[in-house]
This record gives C-alpha cells, structure tokens and sequence, in this order.
C-alpha cells in the first residue's frame, strides 16, 4: 500500500523513483539526463529511506535511478512563444501560458481553474501524474484536495515553467520532459491528467499512446481542450487555428472519436460554460472575451479591468450536454473529457 504522507520530502522520493536510465548508458530513452546516480539499484532506492514506498513499476526491473536533474528533450509542441516578465509570479508570461496573481489574466486563470475544480471529484488512486503542468497551480490543487492522492508529478517542455513550479509547490515532483515521450515506466499512475494541451501537441495518437503507456490497467486519462466551435467559430478541422500555439482544435466529438480511437473507454464528456454572472458580462461588455482581445491591457476601460478581475472560478459551470440549458456541448467553452485506460 502506498503510505499516507503529505511530507514534501517523501513525495518528491516516491516520484523519483519513475525515472530509469538503462544500464551501462547515461542517456535516457526518451531524452537526456543531466545526472544520474549509477550506484544504487531500483530495487534499493525502493527500500531505502522510509521503506516500503509502494509505487508500482513494472517495466523498471533493475535499471538505475536518477538523483537530481532534469529531464530534457526537443519539442513535441507547437511553441512560438513571445516572452514578458511577470512581476508578481517571476515566471514569463508567453501570451497562452495562464498564471494566477495577474489581474489581466483572471479571467483565463479562473476558466482554467475551474476545471481542476471538477477534477477534485473525479480523480482518484494514489499516483497522479499531470503532462503539461504550466505554472503548476492545478497540479498542486489536485496534490492538495483530490481524494486518495498522495503523490504527483508534474511534467512540463518548458524549463523556466519546471524551475518555478519546483520553487512554488515544493510537494510537487517537478520535471522537465517531452511530452510525445513521457520517462516514465509504463503502468506507473492511477491518474493522467493533461488539461489544455492536447491541442497544442502535433502527433495526438502518439501522445495518447504515452498516456495509455504511463497509465495502469483501468486508470483514469482526464483532458481538456478549448472547444473550437465557440473558440474559434466558423473553422472547420481542415483549417490551420488562428491561435499561433495550437496545432488542432476540436469539436466534441471528434476529441471523442481521437481518444476512443487510441483504445481508451471515454466514460464522460463535459462541456465547461459561463454562469450566469459571466453571461451578463458578456451582455455588458458585448462579448467579455472578445473585448479582452481587442486592446492591450493597458488600454482597458476601468469597468472592463475591474470586471476581468472579479472573476473567480465559480462564475464558470461544468455540465454535460443533457443536463445544460444553453445549447449542449457545441456551446461550451471547453470540453473536459474523462476515459478509462482497459
């Protein structure tokens, strides 16, 4: 059984002991290690410290572990970023990546936050591993208040990202990795968590294949992705995404038909709206997110600042397509969707 601990230090111990480099090499298979400690064997750094750790690693056999380091690899993702110092976070704003204390930012924060929200009710197991944590705020939620979990890492392609999640939420076991090729050993989570990404990846079948790798039999995949149908109205799945940082957007059911295809059992497909304090904002402000984009921050009427600042997590709502009033699914603003590895 995995032992219950809250303890920063055993956290960061549990998860370290995913990591592997194959005898006899310095590199890793899915990319490159900085440092790695040759000395001790799996079967050791399981036992040592605080015992019967309880991680389950099925392909790791006697390869060696890493200490320290980070785990490096070239881009799976569609990057193109343009970088801008954020004062309050010390972590650069990219114009897609979404961090908390910005009050120009609130307003995607609080859409992405809302999700980990109704994530809380949903994950479980012990070992939880988020693929693309961003600033790391879901994952340390999700570390903190998800029933059953005891254990996450968080991976992220980004290195300035991995370095200030390790600083932010030092529970967290924060590593740098290629998201097309997750270094872990197959079946080592009860939980995958990728919330945001898909869209940005550009081989998606790969990256569910890692997803089902990483995941033991009957784990749990949770995704969420922008739906393109109120993101990005009047495309179509042949268009390049106006959004320079994503590779695909999709609809409802073509994210379905993409994970069921990848042999995942979807169980459940969300639809994240706005409640009814954002739908008299967009009424007030002729659409809230349109009148985000249509000038800098600088430039924003003080009602709309003050407004965009307002906006907590629970002004959005999380409804599947029967049980919502405004139109089903096609009208979300994101999907969240949830699928059982067999």
């Amino acid at each position: 059984m995995f032992p219950v601990t809250r303890d920063p230090a055993r956290v960061r111990r549990v998860s370290r002991a995913l990591f592997y480099t194959p005898p006899g090499t310095g590199s890793h298979p899915h990319g490159a290690i900085d440092e790695w400690d040759g000395r001790r064997s799996a079967a050791t750094v399981l036992r040592r410290g605080s015992g019967h750790l309880g991680w389950s690693i099925p392909q790791l056999g006697s390869h060696r572990l890493r200490r320290t380091g980070t785990i490096e690899a070239t881009g799976s993702l569609a990057t193109g970023w343009a970088s801008a110092d954020s004062a309050s976070t010390g972590l650069a704003l990219t114009g897609e990546r979404t961090v908390p204390g910005i009050a120009s930012e609130n307003y995607w924060f609080r859409r992405h936050q809302a999700a980990y929200h109704y994530l809380l009710a949903e994950v479980g197991g012990p070992r939880l591993l988020e693929v693309g944590a961003g600033e790391g705020y879901g994952a340390s939620l999700l570390a903190e208040r998800a029933p059953g979990v005891l254990g996450v890492l968080a991976l992220d392609y980004d290195g300035s990202a991995v370095s200030h999640l390790a600083r932010r939420y030092p529970a967290l076991a924060a590593v740098r990795a290629n998201l097309a090729a997750l270094p872990v050993a197959a079946g080592a989570f009860d939980t995958v968590v990728s919330l945001q990404v898909i869209e940005h990846v550009w081989d998606h079948p790969q990256f569910l294949a890692e997803c089902a790798r990483v995941l033991r039999p009957g784990g749990l995949l949770a995704l969420s992705t922008p739906n393109r149908l109120t993101f990005s109205p009047g495309s179509c799945g042949a268009d390049r995404p106006v959004n320079p940082f994503h590779s695909h957007e999709f609809t409802a059911a073509e994210l379905c038909r993409l994970v069921a295809g990848a042999g995942f059992a979807v169980q459940a497909v969300r639809g994240l709206f706005a409640g009814p304090r954002l739908v008299e904002l967009d009424r007030r402000h002729g659409g809230l997110v349109a009148a985000q984009l249509a000038t800098p921050p600088a430039d924003w009427p003080v009602e709309l600042a003050a407004d965009v600042a307002a906006v907590g997590w629970r002004d959005f709502e999380v409804g599947a397509d029967r049980q919502h009033d405004l139109g089903g699914l096609d009208a979300s603003l994101d999907l969240i969707l949830l699928a059982r590895r067999p």
